[in-house]
């Protein structure tokens, strides 16, 4: 939550900044770069308040305790925020720019606030490009990590902060031809493209947090090493193995395995020992396991077991 933090200390310091730039000079991009920065405070609150629902413990009613609620205020934070940011901001800039009277004053100063902001923003994004780096060690390309990544926090950090600095550089742009040509449409779809940015923000936000609230599996590199476990004398057949992310770092897994009639051990010091090995290679998740013991059926075909995928060699 490192990044979320640097975001919310950022994004408040700008937002300030650009409110303070819009009064003074009636600038429609800085108006859209306002809405845009206050909606990135509301996102960074939500994210906090996500992470401390996520951290209550299991219950009767929430047997997994509530590590999805990451998830779900994710997706607040995609739909409300962001496009609910981006659609206003678009049609306030809308008005500026069929509006024959705009005009910007104080064009310096406004300049000079947008440089600011690009500087704290570039130090935000700075410390998110860290903590994804960490998180990245298959050393997998930036939009494919994102886009396999289970970490919602930092996809949304990381489009927060790119957002940032595109829409900063665009009002710089729309600001800077105002000034020199005396138009004010410059401003205006300066900041129509602002609201433009946004709302395509949220669609892929809103794309890659519908699947992890849905449900996805580990990713291949922990299902190839959890596999592993299960090569041993004593297992005949790993019949079928599904994992679920109910959080960044909590994996429910669910198995069934066919062991060899003739082993030495019995099944339920066999399991056991799995469970061990698999919790032992993966210290960094919290993984509840069910492990079940059956004998391999071909009909088990019908009912989405996939044997030929990890039948034991």
């Amino acid at each position: 939550m490192l990044s979320v933090i640097a975001a919310l200390s950022a994004n408040i310091l700008v937002a300030i900044s650009k409110f303070v730039g819009f009064i003074l000079s009636g600038s429609a991009a800085m108006l859209n770069e306002s809405i845009h920065s206050v909606v990135d405070c509301s996102n960074q609150i939500l994210l906090l308040v996500g992470d401390k629902q996520a951290r209550k413990p299991a219950s009767a009613l929430h047997p997994f305790g509530q590590a999805r609620a990451k998830y779900f205020y994710s997706v607040i934070v995609a739909m409300l925020l962001f496009f609910g940011g981006g659609a206003l901001g678009t049609m306030e800039a809308m008005q500026k720019l069929f509006h024959p009277a705009h005009t910007i004053e104080n064009t310096w100063l406004v300049l000079g606030i947008l440089v600011v902001g690009m500087v704290i923003e570039g130090s935000s994004l700075t410390i998110a490009f860290k903590e994804i780096k960490q998180l990245n060690v298959d050393h997998l390309p930036l939009f494919k990590f994102l886009k396999e990544s289970r970490h919602s926090e930092i996809i949304i950090i990381f489009a927060e902060d790119s957002c940032a600095i595109i829409g900063l550089l665009l009002a710089f742009v729309g600001t800077g031809l105002s000034h020199i040509t005396g138009d004010g449409v410059y401003d205006a779809l300066a900041g129509v493209l602002i609201g433009v940015l946004l709302c395509l923000a949220a669609l892929f936000l809103a794309r890659e947090f519908y699947s992890l609230l849905i449900g996805e599996s580990g990713v291949k590199r922990d299902l190839d090493k959890m596999k592993v476990s299960f090569k041993r004398e004593d297992i005949a057949r790993l019949i079928d193995l599904k994992t679920i992310h109910l959080s960044p770092t909590d994996i429910l897994l669910a198995a069934k395995v066919e062991i060899k009639q003739d082993a030495s051990t019995r099944p339920s010091e066999i399991i056991n020992d799995i469970e061990r090995h698999i919790r032992a290679d993966f210290p960094q998740y919290k993984i509840y396991i069910y492990i079940e013991e059956d004998r391999y059926q071909e009909h088990y075909q019908d009912h989405g077991l996939q044997p030929a995928d990890v039948v034991q060699e």
